[in-house]
């Protein structure tokens, strides 16, 4: 069987030898720990901006990230989308395999945004 060509992702991704890094949900927080912005794409790029922090912290980046799972509070698909844009254009050129989410809330008040992500930490000389 093939799978669909078509696809926004890849749909898989093999990690060569080294350590793997899995985060918790990334969430649209500023530094005080208050939720950043009012709308999906927003939160969204903040997510991404936690994410990309903490990556870094572990000694990994965008780059390097396997898989992510994408969760959007979300009414109705156009919502899912306009966060999916936000991601795709933040991990661009690379297409990590993702899941996308609708989802009824999340975990703080006003949350619209979560995401995770599991990502290789290069070996020295990969970086």
């Amino acid at each position: 069987m093939e799978l669909f060509p078509g696809t926004p992702y890849d749909y898989t991704a093999v990690a060569p030898e080294g350590a793997l890094v899995f985060t918790a949900g990334a969430c649209p927080l500023d530094p005080e720990g208050q939720i950043v912005g009012g709308d999906h794409k927003e939160q969204a790029r903040q997510a991404l901006v936690n994410l990309r922090a903490a990556l870094a912290e572990a000694g990994s980046s965008f780059d390097h990230v396997l898989k992510t799972t994408v969760y959007v509070v979300a009414h109705d698909r156009a919502e899912l989308v306009r966060v999916w844009d936000v991601v795709e254009d933040a991990f661009a050129p690379s297409r990590p395999p993702s899941t996308l989410l609708g989802v009824s809330l999340l975990g703080y008040p006003d949350q619209l945004v979560e995401i995770e992500a599991i990502a290789m930490v290069p070996r020295t000389g990969d970086r």
